[in-house]
């Protein structure tokens, strides 16, 4: 049977998670990107998420971003690759530390928002990220943007890897995401992003803004929690992969 996994980026929202919303969505996700105080998050929502992912059987993993909370991450910093380096690892250390209270293993680490989209393009960035978390641990899984320049440094690094796609998120006709600043960059149809992910399981590609073909084979498939209505476009995605035959399962990571 054919697999892929379904993650979805959390504990960035203190009113998702107290009107239910969260604890929804872990319903049809099987891995967890849980801020880490950074760009939203706090030991309280890294713990109740921890605790929320563990109940529904989801993978956990770290998901550092800009600290930059006032523009949640979204806002390019020029930072250099230590203080780089040393906020990636000061955040994972945060998430750690509360995984292990909560007996939960962190298996995977994947940046946030504009810190994520400039390792996808600038080597030296993807290799801060690497080197911070390096800091922590040399065996844990990077996730990085399908095709990008990001997974072949992390892959260069000694790292595992596991290349994401969106179901989600319009893409420009080089592989790269759509910035936010087009009112099109979202995909919000629910069965637009359904259809988007299972183009990207059965063939390998998704078509880009300009109505072009990007290929892309990717481990992974990513569902944003603030995305309006993010339930039942995650419930979609879930239902229309399932009918299609598609195990929903963390990801296997290559060298």
């Amino acid at each position: 049977m054919r697999s892929i996994d379904l993650n979805c980026d959390m504990g960035e929202m203190p009113a998702a998670l107290a009107d239910g919303t969260q604890e929804e969505l872990m319903r049809y996700i099987s891995s967890a990107n849980i801020a880490c105080g950074g760009h939203a998050g706090n030991a309280d929502m890294m713990r109740a998420t921890i605790e929320q992912a563990s109940r529904y059987g989801v993978s956990v993993g770290a998901h550092p971003g800009y600290e930059d909370p006032a523009n949640f991450g979204r806002k390019e910093l020029e930072l250099s690759p230590n203080a780089i380096a040393d906020s990636v690892y000061r955040q994972i250390i945060a998430l750690g530390e509360i995984a292990k209270q909560c007996a939960v293993a962190v298996c995977h680490v994947k940046a946030h928002g504009s810190l994520y989209n400039q390792a996808a393009r600038d080597p030296q960035i993807a290799r801060a990220i690497a080197d911070g978390v390096r800091r922590w641990r040399s065996d844990i899984v990077l996730v990085g943007l399908a095709g990008s320049v990001m997974l072949e440094q992390f892959r260069a690094a000694g790292f595992p890897v596991v290349a994401e796609a969106f179901a989600d998120r319009r893409y420009e006709n080089d592989g790269s995401l759509r910035q936010r600043k087009f009112p099109d960059a979202l995909l919000r149809d629910p069965e637009k992003a359904a259809e988007q992910a299972l183009r990207i399981v059965e063939h390998g590609g998704v078509t880009a803004a300009d109505g072009s073909t990007v290929s892309l084979q990717a481990d992974t498939i990513c569902l944003h929690g603030d995305t309006p209505g993010a339930v039942e476009l995650a419930a979609t995605v879930f239902r229309r992969l399932r009918e299609a035959g598609i195990k929903i399962q963390p990801p296997l990571p290559t060298k």
